[in-house]
């Protein structure tokens, strides 16, 4: 991995399987959106749409989806994807802006297509560590020719916080990325909050990697 800025030296934690066992169901992030306990949430979203591209994401809360839709002020429409029972689409009025929202590891049933971009924040730090093979193979497999993945990971000391988000050291993502990424860490940015002391850590970087086809 070639660092092309760094801002800190961040000292990886030698211990990369103490959160291996951690488990969350997907009720228990349901419940995360209707108690409030959002921290991920950011205020501001990033400017895909606006910038002309058409977006697709994924998410587990109906309720997530719905207030993203008004916190936007966009109208849009919902209905059910056929391949997964259970599962709906929410589409913008403009057509630009689809969300799924299902089981993400569920979404390649759908034939949503392969993309040229990916932003992957708050996604792989959330996902249960003994899953994370089975997501960056499904996240692959949803790439174009020539893409560009961002993806953004967070790093502190693992025996302080179960997580989630969880602590991702850099072997974990060459061991996921690196057969068909080349992996570039573009910057380390420190993100440490007065709420983070809640968890019992006294730092926490976020890293953001730029992979790209081999």
């Amino acid at each position: 991995m070639d660092d092309t800025r760094t801002l800190l030296d961040v000292k990886e934690y030698p211990d990369t399987e103490v959160q291996k066992d951690r488990v969350l169901t997907l009720e228990e992030w349901q419940e995360k959106w209707v108690s409030r306990k959002i921290g991920f949430h950011q205020e501001q979203g990033h400017q895909f749409a606006d910038l002309g591209h058409s977006v697709v994401g994924v998410e587990i809360s109906e309720l997530g989806i719905r207030e993203f839709f008004t916190e936007q002020t966009l109208s849009y429409s919902e209905e059910p994807v056929v391949e997964i029972p259970g599962a709906k689409v929410f589409k913008s009025s403009k057509g630009n802006i689809s969300l799924y929202c299902c089981n993400l590891f569920d979404l390649p049933r759908a034939n949503i297509g392969k993309f040229d971009r990916i932003w992957d924040r708050g996604a792989l730090v959330a996902i249960n560590p003994g899953d994370r093979e089975r997501y960056a193979d499904i996240m692959l497999s949803l790439t174009r020719k020539g893409f560009q993945y961002l993806l953004a990971v967070l790093s502190y000391d693992p025996t302080k916080h179960a997580g989630p988000p969880f602590y991702i050291p850099d072997a974990e993502i060459k061991k996921l990325f690196g057969s068909i990424c080349n992996i570039h860490c573009l910057e380390k940015v420190d993100v440490f909050e007065e709420r983070h002391k809640n968890w019992g850590i006294d730092y926490i970087v976020e890293k953001l990697y730029l992979c790209t086809e081999k």
